[in-house]
């Protein structure tokens, strides 16, 4: 009697357990693990599959039929206009706030902050593109409020999502603007403050909100939706260098 009520009980849990599918943005990818890890803590049956992209290539996805159930944006305008066009079920909410860095792979002078990038003996700057990603247009807003994009563009070397900027940043480009939070990823731990990276003056660009949208009404993508929005999440994004809303 007790191995057949544990073997209902297996049964049950495999009837429950499920696959939610969520697209995020990729500056989120550093942090995305640690929050999977957290979350499964209090949900162990549920399995979350990722997939990352820029928020605009997966905001075309969404539109196109992709079977997404949450989609975790780098900024508000790509989960509102899903909102508006009744693609997902419910408003909006901001989950962080992403901010800028500079990084070069090799030690510089950064006391100058965004003006290094007019150094002459920079040639090649990796940044996001603004058509596709939410950093690229925070970059471009930095660089036009600090009267120097126009001298630089000459040197832009494009990512279509802020990780392949990262990625061009150390290994293609002299230098990178970036989402802060990508230096606190494991791999990057070695690039250090004022040495290899400096921050992005916050008064140049208007802060990045990024939004979470609910694509499709499920209890366990509720429950994932939940805790992106929890405390505990809000500590883990904080550890990687986000601001709180």
């Amino acid at each position: 009697m007790k191995r057949l009520l544990i073997l209902l009980a297996l049964s049950i849990s495999v009837v429950h357990a499920g696959t939610i599918s969520i697209a995020v943005a990729a500056n989120v990818s550093y942090a995305i693990q640690d929050l999977k890890k957290e979350f499964n803590k209090t949900h162990p049956e549920t399995k979350v599959r990722i997939t990352l992209g820029s928020s605009g290539k997966l905001t075309a996805q969404i539109k196109h039929g992709a079977p997404y159930q949450l989609f975790m944006s780098a900024n508000m305008k790509y989960p509102k206009a899903l909102y508006q066009e009744k693609i997902a079920i419910k408003a909006p909410k901001v989950y962080a706030l992403g901010s800028l860095a500079i990084l070069s792979n090799k030690k510089r002078d950064l006391s100058d902050g965004i003006y290094i990038l007019k150094n002459k003996k920079i040639s090649k700057i990796a940044i996001a593109n603004p058509k596709t990603a939410p950093y690229g247009i925070a970059a471009f807003e930095a660089l036009a409020n600090a009267k120097i994009k126009n001298e630089i563009k000459s040197k832009f070397v494009y990512g279509e999502s802020i990780s392949q900027t990262v990625s061009y940043t150390v290994t293609a480009a002299d230098i990178g603007i970036i989402a802060k939070s990508s230096l606190y990823s494991k791999n990057m731990s070695k690039y250090k403050k004022n040495i290899n990276w400096v921050a992005v003056d916050p008064k140049l660009y208007t802060p990045i909100k990024q939004g979470i949208v609910m694509l499709e009404e499920d209890k366990e993508v509720k429950a994932f939706y939940d805790f992106i929005l929890s405390e505990d999440a809000k500590k883990i994004f904080k550890n990687y260098g986000y601001l709180l809303p």
